[in-house]
């Protein structure tokens, strides 16, 4: 197929912002930061072992 097409390219950059402001959005409204598999962490595994 051809290259895509300067409209299609706006979309998808526009979702990808959506996307991103409303992930953000979702973290904040949770109070706490992602750990590194994208799920806020509990109060349970922030503490420290021991």
């Amino acid at each position: 197929m051809g290259k895509p097409t300067k409209g299609r390219e706006d979309r998808l950059k526009a979702a990808l912002k959506a996307n991103m402001a409303r992930r953000k959005a979702q973290t904040k409204a949770r109070g706490s930061t992602p750990n590194h598999e994208g799920r806020a962490k509990t109060r349970e595994q922030e503490k420290p072992n021991g």
